[in-house]
C-alpha cells in the first residue's frame, strides 16, 4: 500500500496547528528532524510503509473525536472535562515514541508461487533512546517544549492501555487504574489506537 505522504502530513499538521498549542512549532520542526513523516507505523503489521506513524497518528485522532463527541451524546458532562484540543494533542502525538526506531532493511519473503524473494522491510532498534513507549512519547514532547497539560501525558502515557503495563509492578497497575478513573482522556485514547488499528487499518493488515 502506498501512502500519499503529502496529503498525510497536511492534514496532521492542519489538525495539530489548530490548536495554537504553545510549542507546537517546535514539536513539528522536531518531528521532522526524527523522521516522523516518514517512518512506519510498524515493522511487520499495521501500516508498515513509508509515511504509515504519520496515517496512523491521523487515524487515531479521527477515531478518537469520534469517541469524543458520540460519548458526549451520552454523557454530556465529558465536554466539560474533556477539551477537543486534548483529544488532538493526545492522539496525534501518542506515537511519537516510534520515529526513531524503524531502520529500513530487506527481508526473505514467500511470494504468491511460493518462493522466496528479498522485499524492503524494516529491523526495529531502541538504542537512540532506550525510554519505554508513552512514557518516551511524553519525555519527547515536553523536550520539545509543548505545554501539555496532565491528562494529555497520562492518556499518552497509557495509550497501550493493558498491554503497556508491567503485571510484576503493582505501582504501573495502580497507576493506570488511577489515570483511567481520574481522566477520560485516557480511555478515549486507547480506545481509539485500538479502532484506528484494528477497524481503520484492518484492510492493510490483510494485504501484508
Amino acid at each position: 500500500m502506498d501512502i500519499d505522504q503529502k496529503e498525510v502530513k497536511e492534514e496532521f499538521l492542519t489538525l495539530l496547528r489548530s490548536t495554537e498549542r504553545e510549542g507546537v512549532e517546535d514539536v513539528i520542526k522536531d518531528l521532522e528532524e526524527w523522521g516522523f513523516f516518514i517512518a512506519p507505523a510498524s515493522a511487520g503489521h499495521h501500516l508498515n510503509v513509508p509515511g504509515g506513524l504519520a496515517k496512523h497518528s491521523l487515524n487515531t485522532c479521527k477515531a478518537a473525536l469520534a469517541v469524543w463527541e458520540g460519548m458526549k451524546t451520552l454523557n454530556a458532562d465529558l465536554e466539560n472535562e474533556v477539551d477537543r484540543n486534548n483529544v488532538i494533542i493526545a492522539s496525534l502525538l501518542h506515537d511519537v515514541c516510534k520515529s526513531d526506531i524503524y531502520k529500513p532493511t530487506m527481508k526473505k519473503h514467500k511470494n504468491a508461487m511460493g518462493v522466496w524473494e528479498d522485499v524492503p522491510g524494516y529491523n526495529v532498534t531502541y538504542r537512540n533512546f532506550p525510554m519505554g513507549h508513552g512514557e518516551k512519547s511524553v519525555i519527547q514532547l515536553l523536550c520539545s517544549g509543548l505545554a501539555m497539560t496532565d491528562d494529555e501525558m497520562l492518556a499518552i502515557r497509557w495509550h497501550m492501555g493493558p498491554w503497556g503495563l508491567n503485571f510484576n509492578s503493582y505501582e504501573d497497575q495502580r497507576c493506570y487504574d488511577t489515570a483511567q478513573e481520574m481522566y477520560p482522556l485516557v480511555t478515549i485514547i486507547h480506545a481509539a489506537d485500538s479502532l484506528a488499528a484494528g477497524i481503520m487499518e484492518r484492510e492493510n493488515e490483510a494485504e501484508d
